[in-house]
């Protein structure tokens, strides 16, 4: 036997003693039939893969909560309400504070781009999904103006982080390098990937093949961003940089205010260790996750874990009960997440029944009708509980939220939605400032024009009649 068979062999071994014990050993089912790098590919992604931890989840062996028993004890969160952001002087001290951090280049951006274009019909990342209504900017542009808008507004330049996942990192890293990253110098970007979990099989839970030589992985959920953070070492480098808290956005919804002084000073006038801003329900079943208190403790029920009788109660003038709807917009201290990054087990997983392509025991490869795999994902969400002290802020949604995720001709979400969203937005900054829109025109603001409603009103000396669409940059 030569030396390199001689290696194969032993390595073969090896997998094979690993593998036995936890009754994976279908994953080297097509060994020897694999080219050098396919073996060294999987016996890599194996390496990876926590095979006790697995089993747990497989079986459900995990403390997963109990939904329906902590739904039974959901009330509504203590927030900071609409009506109460009215009130001036609570207002403007907020702001102060949040632009004194900006000032003082305490704060940095953290965008969740992990996801693909698939259910818009999109086969890139879909931060590169154009959406601006006159302009075509892609989502990532809209996300980077706007935070350039508010550096500029500071005088500072306030750091971009961009987590990826494996499916959308290489793309979107190709396409901020041949836009020269917009405007962003290398100290302002980072881009760094979040971890993978392989799929398993719904009936039997044995992790699912790809390929012959390929494991079936998909991302870990925004969740996993505070693996990932630890990882790359972006934790350490902020705390090196002064970097106090992190804004936290995902990707799709181009309305997020990024940076928003207000929500970062109610943040840090509360002393929150975690911040989430709300928006109010449209509807008792919306897809959004709910935001409540349980013993004391804010923190959210995504919307398929919470039963429909909880969902749907109401108070006596028919209001809900449950009325805070996630938007994926966070703010972290960043010593709370360095402290909670020492726990490896410090957020739940979620299963998620999906369709995923995989081999079958014959090595023909299947493409499943319906949910054949079961998917673990953790979601940032659920560090809400573990903060010493966390606080709820609503926002307006037709000003921070008009998320794309569908194709149009869905019910929600779709790009024509947001669209409409923006064009609407920014038709009544125009008119607050007296400008007159002519029926049927779009409108549309680049933020390095005017950022805001006052920035606006600076630019407009005089009353504008705009009859056709136009583009403000």
């Amino acid at each position: 036997m030569s030396d390199a068979a001689l290696q194969d062999a032993l390595r073969t071994e090896a997998l094979r003693a690993e593998l036995v014990q936890f009754d994976q050993l279908h994953l080297i089912r097509y060994w020897d039939s694999l080219s050098e790098p396919e073996k060294q590919t999987l016996q890599e992604q194996i390496r990876h893969i926590d095979f006790g931890l697995m089993h747990r989840l497989a079986v459900g062996a995990d403390d997963a909560p109990d939904w329906a028993c902590l739904a039974a004890k959901a009330e509504p969160p203590p927030a900071i309400r609409l009506q109460d952001e009215a009130e001036g002087d609570r207002c403007n001290a907020a702001h102060q504070a949040g632009e004194e951090a900006l000032r003082s280049k305490r704060v940095a951006m953290i965008l969740a781009a992990g996801g693909q274009g698939t259910r818009l019909g999109f086969d890139h990342p879909k931060g590169l999904f154009p959406i601006a209504p006159l302009s075509g900017r892609t989502l990532f542009e809209m996300h980077v103006d706007r935070l350039r808008a508010v550096g500029k507004r500071y005088d500072v330049k306030i750091p971009l982080l961009v987590m990826t996942s494996p499916a959308t990192d290489m793309e979107t890293r190709h396409y901020f390098l041949r836009n020269r990253n917009f405007g962003l110098s290398p100290e302002e970007l980072t881009i760094f990937c979040q971890g993978s979990m392989p799929a398993v099989d719904a009936v039997t839970g044995k992790i699912l093949l790809a390929a012959k030589g390929e494991i079936a992985l998909s991302p870990d959920g925004h969740g996993g961003l505070l693996a990932a953070l630890g990882k790359h070492g972006l934790l350490n480098n902020a705390a090196h940089q002064g970097i106090d808290y992190f804004f936290y956005a995902q990707v799709d919804n181009p309305m997020v205010p990024a940076a928003d002084a207000a929500l970062l000073g109610y943040h840090i006038l509360a002393r929150s260790e975690m911040t989430t801003q709300v928006v109010q329900k449209r509807f008792a079943l919306e897809k959004v996750g709910n935001v409540v208190a349980i013993d004391g403790k804010v923190q959210i029920i995504e919307y398929s874990d919470l039963p429909a009788k909880f969902a749907e109660q109401t108070h006596a003038d028919g209001s809900l009960k449950l009325w805070a709807g996630n938007i994926a917009v966070h703010i972290f201290d960043v010593g709370f997440l360095r402290r909670v990054s020492q726990h490896a087990g410090a957020l739940p997983f979620h299963r998620a029944h999906k369709p995923v392509s995989c081999l079958d025991p014959s090595g023909k490869m299947i493409q499943p009708s319906g949910a054949n795999a079961i998917k673990f994902e953790r979601f940032i969400f659920d560090l809400l509980p573990l903060a010493e002290r966390a606080i709820v802020v609503e926002g307006d949604p037709r000003e921070v939220f008009a998320p794309v995720k569908n194709a149009d001709g869905a019910a929600t979400d779709t790009p024509s939605a947001t669209q409409a969203a923006l064009i609407a937005l920014h038709s009544e900054w125009l008119k607050s400032a007296g400008c007159t829109i002519a029926p049927s025109v779009k409108v549309e603001i680049h933020p390095a024009w005017a950022l805001d409603a006052t920035e606006v009103q600076v630019k407009i000396n005089k009353p504008l009649t705009i009859l056709g669409d136009t583009y403000f940059a």
